[in-house]
C-alpha cells in the first residue's frame, strides 16, 4: 500500500511539474492573447485609415491646375485686338464714340463731315437708310462712325492710319517693315505675291470674316493700316 501511495506521488509530481514548464514556456516566447490582438489589429487598421485621406487630399491638391482659356474675359477679344493706342486710349471697332467722346480722346478734329443716307442721295445704300455718318480727319489718322436711327449711338466701323504716332495694339506702326508686321502678327497674310519690291496687303481678320485690320505694304514697309467692320 504504501508502495502504491507513492508511486501515486511520483506521478502527480511529474505532472505538476510538466504543467509549469509549459506555462513558464508560453510567457518567455512572447504569446499574445486573443484580446491583444485584436486590440493591435484594430490600432493598426486605425492608423491605416486616418493617413489614406491625407494622401488622396495631397493628390487632389497637386493635380489642381487652371486651364488656359477656362477664365472668362470680359468684351470681345476679337474686336479688343482691332484697336489703336493713342496717348493711353485704346480705341477698338465698334466703340461708340460722339464728337464729345472723340474730342477728348484725340483733340479737335481737323475737318468732320456728316451724312445721313436717303433714298435720292444718290450713293444707292439703301440698306443705311436714315444712318447717319460721320468722318473725323486728324493729321494722319481717319476715324469713321456711323449711328442707329433707333438708337442715335455713334460707333466706329472704319480707321485709317498713316501717322507713326498711332499703333496697333500690338504696336506695329506705319513704317515698320514687312518681317517685323509678319513677326507681330502670324495669324495674317499677304494677298499678293508679297515681293519686296511690290505693293501688297497684309490682312489679319478673325474668323467672323465681318471684322477686318489690313496693312498696306509698299517698299517691304507699312504704308497705312485700314480697321474696319463690314456694314450690312
Amino acid at each position: 500500500m504504501k508502495r502504491i501511495n507513492k508511486a501515486g506521488a511520483v506521478t502527480l509530481m511529474s505532472i505538476l511539474l510538466t504543467v509549469a514548464l509549459a506555462m513558464t514556456g508560453c510567457q518567455s516566447s512572447g504569446a499574445k492573447s486573443p484580446e491583444a490582438t485584436q486590440n493591435e489589429q484594430a490600432k493598426g487598421e486605425g492608423a491605416s485609415s486616418s493617413t489614406a485621406p491625407a494622401s488622396e487630399n495631397s493628390e487632389e491638391q497637386s493635380g489642381e491646375a487652371i486651364k488656359e482659356g477656362s477664365m472668362e474675359k470680359e468684351g470681345n477679344v476679337v474686336l479688343k485686338e482691332l484697336a489703336f493706342v493713342y496717348n493711353e486710349h485704346t480705341i477698338a471697332i465698334s466703340d461708340t464714340a460722339n464728337e464729345d467722346q472723340m474730342e477728348q480722346m484725340l483733340g479737335k478734329p481737323d475737318n468732320l463731315k456728316s451724312h445721313t443716307y436717303t433714298a435720292d442721295d444718290g450713293t444707292n445704300m439703301d440698306t443705311l437708310i436714315g444712318f447717319t455718318e460721320k468722318v473725323y480727319t486728324y493729321p494722319g489718322l481717319e476715324i469713321k462712325t456711323i449711328s442707329i436711327p433707333e438708337g442715335k449711338q455713334d460707333s466706329i466701323f472704319h480707321i485709317e492710319i498713316t501717322d507713326p504716332k498711332y499703333a496697333t495694339v500690338r504696336n506695329i506702326k506705319a513704317g515698320d517693315s514687312l518681317d517685323t508686321l509678319k513677326d507681330v502678327y502670324p495669324e495674317g497674310k499677304l494677298l499678293g505675291d508679297g515681293a519686296p519690291d511690290e505693293e501688297d496687303d497684309f490682312r489679319y481678320e478673325p474668323s467672323n470674316y465681318v471684322d477686318v485690320m489690313s496693312f498696306h505694304i509698299k517698299d517691304a514697309k507699312v504704308e497705312s493700316i485700314q480697321i474696319y467692320s463690314l456694314l450690312d
